[in-house]
């Protein structure tokens, strides 16, 4: 009775302790199994308590490590439970059923929990025991690498330690690397808390990852870098473009040239670049824009490491090569049957390889200059020859060819007198070919004239006239022309003709005379001389040379009193000399007519003059010349100018203006045929015009008509409005008027219906005057010389 109160109402947790105490020590022993629990701190774990069927009553009781006092924490009859408010300590207690849910679970849980269950069973009380020895796992922390130098210098120990600060134990560790400019690899092998490094190298170099783990959990650390301080190494010099010698390097002049110095340091080095032991650049890389020949020479590169005050250096020879000039130059150089091939290409650096090949095959190489002496038998004409050019600064081989070819038609020989005649040059070319042929020449008696030569020859004499007469040969040989070509020239003294022998011209015309070289070597120059032994020089007024090739006409505008004469065409040359003589006869024009003047007056305002005249006798005329000039008496009177020129030979008057009315002239004319002036006229001072009185009263007339006419019509205009005043003329127009007035009242009777006209009454007035009386006009005229 007393029990089934106790669960119809639950007693209180502290109450409950005593009594399952007293029923366990009524019931007999509990089970002493203990069953193994693990949580995670911060989870949840759960301890079911017994089986089926529900227990009436469970009580739960913690027991910590250490401790043999067990301590109640929860109690629930299967409707409601109860906590101890001191379990808290150990997390977020609940209680399921008979089970214990321990949630956000501390490390203060770790112990033993006993769970007592009361159980009715056929009208008995028993209890059951559980027991739960609960472990609480801690998670490992995040690891933390610590290094007992970050910064090392090469060579020394370092440690490395990986610390956790807390975790369950056992905890394991594990060690990662990474270089800088690489994945990160694991150390095989270390497992231990420490990693020592001893001695470091600049492999180890890098960030290194510590790894722990537990039960519970697994985390890795930041990484943390260890930086090893080392060099700087001997430097490493290379070059873009590459090009490498025995010494260094090299590269082509105008090429821009990087230099690159690299010594593995750590920190960086610094960089110092010298050439030629001066100072030319800071920094790894030193450029040149435009590689000149300046830059040949040793170029170091100085690497300091400023952390550890370290240095190295190494040192190269750069050489700035440049190429010959222009390009190959090939030649060939005629030899007695053969030819000598020569190509040439000097300077540059280095020196450029020269190679001769031909149609057979390849030829001798050389640097700078190679010869090559070809057999000429069996080469055709048009055979190619082909020198190639090498050297490194080159993008490409360079090279000439030359081509062996005979020159066309034969030698052209030719002789010249030097100024003054003294020496003769006999000169022969023949050009073309290749190689040039050699010329020489030759006497009559085929013996040589001194030696031969490529470019033409030439042989000098001494001018006498024993030359005249004699020959000489140019000879010509080359190599792929068989048998060998000449010229020849014979030496002459000169010869010349004229024609006519006699020319006869009017004077003012040209005449023509014409003079040819007939022949002379060396050639002759041709001059003329004049009536009296004078050269005519060329660009004169009065004589004009025309030189054709071999001839020099002369032509002269003919004055009979200059030029008539014996003229004389002399050619001369180095070997003698030779003339023709021409007679030229000028004839004049005959004298044109005399001339008078007939009629000579001014005109209006003594501006203008007409002028007639007429001739006297017979005579050949071409036009005429009207002179004038300010007439002044005594000795100082004006020269004669010309006032009109150019007038045709049938004209006998002309009007000659732009005179000063201020001025007294006086007028003479000349007749002209051709070239050839006739006498002029008696000089004559113009004459005023004589007076007309005609055009004066003509004018005077027509004025005078014009004025009565207008005062006629003044008149009759007055006597019509005034009737009374003329009363003749009043009584001729008055009837009119009325005449008008009773035609306009028999057109409208209907307009004068009603109205009254009043009547006329005349004016009283003065006696009129019958109506034939005459009326007086007088005109007065007046002239006006």
């Amino acid at each position: 009775m007393v029990i089934q109160q106790a669960l119809r109402r639950p007693p209180g947790l502290l109450l409950l302790t005593p009594f399952c105490l007293l029923h366990l020590r009524a019931s007999g022993q509990p089970n002493e199994e203990v069953e193994s629990i693990q949580g995670v701190r911060g989870g949840s774990v759960e301890l079911a308590c017994g089986s089926l069927p529900a227990p009436l009553v469970v009580f739960w009781s913690f027991t910590p490590l250490g401790s043999l006092i067990p301590q109640p924490v929860a109690v629930t009859n299967g409707a409601e439970f109860k906590v101890e408010a001191a379990a808290s300590a150990l997390g977020a207690m609940s209680l399921q059923n008979s089970s214990l849910v321990l949630g956000e679970l501390r490390e203060e849980a770790r112990g033993h929990f006993l769970c007592q269950a009361l159980h009715a069973t056929g009208g008995w009380l028993h209890t059951a025991y559980s027991h739960f020895s609960l472990a609480v796992l801690v998670p490992v922390s995040k690891p933390r690498v610590q290094l007992s130098e970050p910064s090392p210098v090469e060579g020394t120990a370092v440690v490395a330690m990986c610390t956790v600060r807390e975790g369950t134990e056992p905890i394991f560790f594990a060690w990662k690397h990474q270089a800088p400019q690489g994945p990160r690899e694991a150390l095989v092998g270390v497992t231990e808390q420490l990693l020592q490094l001893d001695p470091v190298n600049r492999t180890h170099l890098g960030w290194y990852v510590c790894s722990a783990h537990n039960a519970v959990n697994q985390l890795s650390s930041d990484g943390a870098f260890l930086d090893i301080i080392y060099g700087p190494d001997n430097p490493v010099i290379s070059m873009e473009p590459p090009g490498f010698t025995e010494e260094g390097f090299w590269a082509s002049e105008k090429e821009e040239v990087t230099l690159s110095c690299l010594a593995a340091s750590n920190p960086p080095s610094h960089y110092v670049w010298l050439h030629d032991h001066t100072q030319v650049h800071i920094g790894p890389t030193y450029t040149i824009a435009s590689a000149s020949r300046a830059h040949t020479g040793l170029y170091t590169c100085l690497a300091h490491n400023r952390r550890l005050d370290t240095r190295t250096q190494t040192t190269i020879q750069l050489i700035i090569y440049y190429t010959p000039k222009g390009q190959p130059s090939c030649a060939v150089l005629p030899t007695p049957g053969a030819v000598t091939l020569v190509c040439t290409w000097p300077g540059g650096l280095p020196a450029a390889q020269l190679q001769w090949e031909g149609p057979q095959g390849t030829g001798p190489a050389a640097f700078s200059n190679v010869t090559w002496s070809h057999e000429a038998t069996q080469l055709p004409n048009g055979s190619t020859f082909a020198c190639t050019g090498q050297q490194p600064a080159l993008p490409r081989p360079a090279l000439c060819r030359i081509i062996l070819w005979e020159p066309p038609r034969s030698p052209a020989c030719w002789a010249r007198a030097t100024p003054g005649d003294q020496v003769i040059t006999l000169s022969c070319e023949w050009p073309g070919g290749e190689p040039p042929p050699l010329l020489s020449w030759l006497d009559g008696q085929q013996q040589p004239l001194g030696d031969s030569s490529s470019s033409g020859a030439v042989h000098l004499l001494q001018a006498r006239g024993d030359l005249a007469g004699r020959e000489f040969t140019c000879q010509g040989t080359h190599p792929l022309r068989v048998p060998a070509a000449h010229c020849r020239l014979q030496l002459e003294a000169p010869q010349l003709t004229v024609a006519p022998s006699q020319v006869s011209v009017l004077e003012g015309e040209e005449a023509w005379l014409r003079c040819a070289l007939l022949g002379g070597t060396p050639p002759a120059r041709l001059l003329w001389l004049g009536p009296q032994q004078q050269q005519l020089e060329p660009g004169t007024s009065e004589f004009t040379l025309h030189p054709e090739g071999a001839q020099l006409h002369l032509s002269i505008r003919a004055d009979p009193a200059r030029h008539r004469g014996t003229y004389q065409c002399v050619a001369r040359n180095a070997l003698g000399n030779s003339s023709r003589s021409i007679v030229l006869e000028v004839l004049r024009y005959p004298a044109p007519p005399n001339v008078t003047i007939s009629r000579l007056t001014y005109g209006r305002h003594r501006r203008e003059v007409q002028l007639q005249w007429a001739i006297e006798g017979p005579g050949n005329l071409t036009g005429f010349l009207v002179q004038r000039r300010a007439s002044v008496p005594g000795p100082g009177a004006a020269a004669w100018e010309t006032a009109a020129g150019d007038i045709e030979p049938e004209s006998r008057t002309r009007r000659l203006g732009g005179l000063d009315p201020g001025v007294l002239y006086a007028f003479r004319i000349l007749a002209l045929n051709h070239h050839t002036a006739g006498h002029p006229s008696d000089g004559k001072i113009p004459a005023d015009p004589p007076f007309s009185i005609y055009p004066a009263v003509l004018g005077a007339a027509g004025t005078g008509m014009v004025v009565a006419t207008v005062a006629s019509l003044l008149v009759f205009q007055y006597a019509a409005r005034h009737p009374a005043t003329f009363p003749c003329l009043g009584q001729l127009l008055v009837p009119m008027e009325q005449g008008h007035q009773h035609r306009d009242s028999t057109e409208g009777p209907e307009a004068q219906a009603g109205t009254e006209t009043p009547p006329v009454i005349a004016d009283p007035g003065p006696a009129q005057e019958p109506m034939d009386a005459p009326v007086n006009v007088t005109i007065t005229v007046t002239a006006t010389p």
